[in-house]
């Protein structure tokens, strides 16, 4: 039975794509079997799996309107272990059309459920808000890992997004737990990213991952994943 985490921090541009691709992958690498569900409209994680998003058919969007199982959704990558169901912008749709219809919280672990003794991982790649897509994956996980960028406004949002996390685990899924905090496009070289990261620490403790996701150059033109050598896909 797959464990399902899910990567969310409603501010934008903090890593959880990245964060989501590379966890992903280098499961996979090692052999455990993942499902990377890509639940943001602006589908870079489809993109940096090496589907074009704008040529699917079928995507996550007409899994939670209920037009399409969830296994008709799932597709391979160039790594064997590691599947996708793939997003695009009719994802959007999703907000509109079931802003009132009973129960729209749980549509996504709904849909994964026949799914999870296929895989030991679902990794849930969510949107830069705490939208209706975002509610369903905090629904539909088992631990959340929150991506926090080392920069100065880094800890502002994350209190809100903790509020939110205790109000689903009362209302919609008390097996909910805070998996970890990881710290994002940490610059060793810089005085704030050391304050950041030592805020953090003092605030949340045990959660804070002694990994970090480091940044020491410019950044470069994202590359999907069927481009990267086999030796790039280590853990985050």
């Amino acid at each position: 039975m797959a464990q399902v985490i899910c990567i969310a921090n409603q501010k934008g541009g903090v890593g959880k794509t990245t964060t989501a691709i590379n966890l992903s992958a280098s499961l996979a690498v090692f052999e455990k079997r993942t499902l990377l569900v890509d639940c943001d409209p602006q589908a870079n994680a489809t993109s940096g799996m090496g589907l074009d998003k704008n040529a699917l058919r079928r995507t996550l969007y007409q899994g939670l309107l209920g037009d399409s199982a969830a296994q008709a959704l799932v597709q391979d990558s160039a790594i064997p272990a590691l599947k996708l169901i793939a997003s695009n912008v009719e994802l959007i749709g999703f907000e509109v059309e079931m802003m009132a219809a009973a129960g729209r919280e749980t549509l996504l672990r709904e849909l994964l459920a026949p799914l999870r003794p296929a895989f030991d991982y679902i990794i849930l790649d969510c949107p830069p808000s705490l939208s209706l897509l975002t509610l369903n994956a905090l629904t539909a996980a088992d631990a959340l890992i929150i991506p926090l960028q080392c920069e100065f406004y880094a800890l502002e949002g994350l209190g809100q997004l903790l509020q939110t996390v205790k109000r689903i685990k009362r209302a919609l899924n008390p097996a909910l737990e805070v998996g970890g905090i990881l710290l994002t496009m940490f610059d060793r070289r810089t005085n704030l990213a050391h304050q950041v990261a030592a805020e953090a620490e003092r605030h949340f403790k045990d959660l804070v991952f002694k990994t970090t996701s480091s940044t020491t150059r410019p950044p470069r033109a994202p590359r999907a994943i069927s481009n990267w050598p086999v030796r790039s896909c280590t853990p985050v």
